[in-house]
């Protein structure tokens, strides 16, 4: 049973560890399910951080 599981960002697609070389995919991550939604989650965070960012840097554009 493979206990690693890989997004392949070439292929957009879940791998086992016998896969495309690890430059080229996230993981690893346990479950095939958790390798299933991790390019989903990274969008999510990705998101996140450009929202934090924009909010860092219009700190004080209201004030006079």
């Amino acid at each position: 049973m493979n206990d690693e599981w890989y997004w392949c960002l070439n292929h957009a697609r879940v791998e086992p560890t016998d896969g495309c070389p690890n430059k080229d995919r996230m993981g690893p991550y346990a479950t095939y399910d958790e390798a299933a939604t991790a390019i989903d989650r990274a969008r999510e965070r990705t998101e996140e951080m450009e929202r934090a960012d924009a909010a860092d840097d219009d700190w004080g554009a209201d004030r006079d």
